[in-house]
């Protein structure tokens, strides 16, 4: 028998979790996916936006995963603190592949950028996706102007809340008290703003359309902002992707639509680079940004010329960071795990039992998709390594070692209480299934279900 460790519950973790229990070539692999959170399925329960409603249920195809007779779940079980190191995990399985993400927003690095009213998108979302660690955090939503920096599907997904009317997302999961605030933001204006001209955004197609669907925003684009763009002025010399070249036809039809005096508008801006974050009292007041033009050879150069955008809230929505997990190597250039095809690498040197698969090995690219063939290369490498890793001697219980240890994981049934209480919730609330936004309420609903230990309850 090989046990192996899965930390990371995401589509990643997931993934590999599945790659190990359908192959094969090691006929007796039992899998445990160990997670920080009470709950599973990371950002897919944490970063896709509740009205997402079609991506959301990649949950049941993970679920299924998650069910298998031979995979099992621990949350509630943080690996990097309290004595559970990464040599510690090996003590218990015989390998680990960590898939942590890249949980850590990429910053502007311009003054002001701490002000309050200014967050990173990554805390938005994580506010109204119900993320325990984002409880105590409320967003004023009073003012009238928003900016988001940042011309990516992130960027697209907090505007697009921005922008929803409150009835809108009442069928969705969205916490009640997120609901609330946005039901009586007073934004009625959001800019997007992107350094680079429309041809070079890094949204998908459909996830930019949605923009121009929502019943109660309408879409104004800049021509100025257009004519920048040498694809959209048909004198650029490199050939244009297909993909980009659907952005920019989007983006052009919108230019041509005449105002719609809808109740909230949504400003798509280009080449403005920010430059500072304006005060007024003590807060956000607007954004200073550098008016760009393309360089030529596929950036942009500041142009001396300054624009202000008043806002008095400003998300930035410019990517992910991998964060360093204590005791396994990292590359802080990257944000990554050093490794060769998913085996970690220590002092060059591949480590026996470790693995990375998902953005911690990779950097944040690619879509939810992606982790699957991420995840099937590393769970080859570690399978050319089982012979190596069976001779190991490991716990014979490693979550029985977990509780001995102080931690108190909760397990499958514990996730599935979290689920009916939040089923319950929304029953009170007259809506659909809410989520449970804070920590002390997700252990409560856990240590409710079945099959946890008397001590635990």
């Amino acid at each position: 028998m090989l046990r192996i460790a899965v930390v990371g519950s995401g589509p990643s973790g997931v993934y590999a979790a599945q790659a190990l229990v359908q192959q094969t070539r090691v006929p007796d692999v039992q899998v445990q996916i160990l997670d920080r959170l009470p709950c599973p399925y990371g950002l897919v329960r944490y970063g896709v936006a509740p009205d997402h409603e079609k991506i959301k249920s990649l949950q049941s195809s993970l679920r299924a995963v998650l069910e298998h007779e031979r995979v099992g779940f621990l949350g509630h079980v943080e690996v990097g603190t309290g004595g559970l190191t990464p040599e510690r995990l090996l003590e218990l399985y015989h390998g680990v592949v960590y898939c942590v993400g890249a949980a850590r927003d990429r910053a502007l690095g311009v003054p002001g950028e701490e002000l309050p009213g200014s967050f990173s998108a990554t805390d938005f979302v994580s506010w109204y996706s119900a993320h325990p660690d984002a409880a105590t955090r409320g967003f004023a939503l009073d003012g009238e102007s928003a900016v988001v920096i940042g011309v990516g599907n992130v960027a697209v997904d907090v505007t697009r809340i921005l922008a929803r009317g409150a009835d809108e997302l009442r069928t969705t999961d969205v916490p009640h008290a997120a609901l609330g605030a946005l039901a009586a933001s007073g934004l009625r204006e959001t800019h997007i703003v992107g350094r680079r001209g429309p041809s070079q955004a890094k949204f998908t197609t459909k996830e930019l359309r949605e923009l121009g669907s929502l019943p109660s925003a309408e879409i104004r684009v800049e021509q100025a902002d257009l004519d920048l763009d040498p694809a959209y002025t048909g004198t650029a010399e490199v050939p244009l992707p297909a993909a980009n070249r659907r952005n920019l036809e989007v983006v052009r039809g919108w230019a041509a639509l005449p105002p719609q005096h809808r109740a909230r508008r949504i400003h798509l801006r280009f080449f403005l680079r920010p430059v500072e974050i304006l005060e007024a009292g003590g807060r956000v007041a607007g954004v200073r940004f550098e008016r760009t033009v393309p360089d030529g050879e596929g950036g942009v150069r500041g142009t001396g010329a300054y624009e202000d955008i008043k806002a008095q809230l400003v998300l930035r929505a410019v990517g992910y960071r991998g964060v360093p997990l204590a005791g396994l190597p990292f590359d802080a250039t990257t944000g990554t795990v050093p490794h060769t095809a998913g085996r970690v690498l220590r002092d060059g040197v591949p480590s026996p039992g470790e693995y990375v698969a998902g953005w911690i090995k990779r950097g944040p690219t690619g879509v939810i998709g992606t982790n699957r063939p991420c995840a099937k290369e590393t769970v080859a490498s570690l399978l050319d390594d089982a012979p190596a890793l069976a001779a190991r001697r490991v716990a014979e219980d490693p979550a029985a070692a977990l509780r001995e240890s102080g931690q108190r994981p909760v397990e499958w049934p514990g996730w599935l209480a979290i689920e009916e209480a939040e089923s319950a919730l929304g029953r009170t609330l007259g809506r659909r299934s809410v989520k449970i936004p804070d920590w002390p309420g997700l252990l409560e609903a856990a240590l409710r279900g079945p099959g946890r230990p008397e001590s635990d309850r």
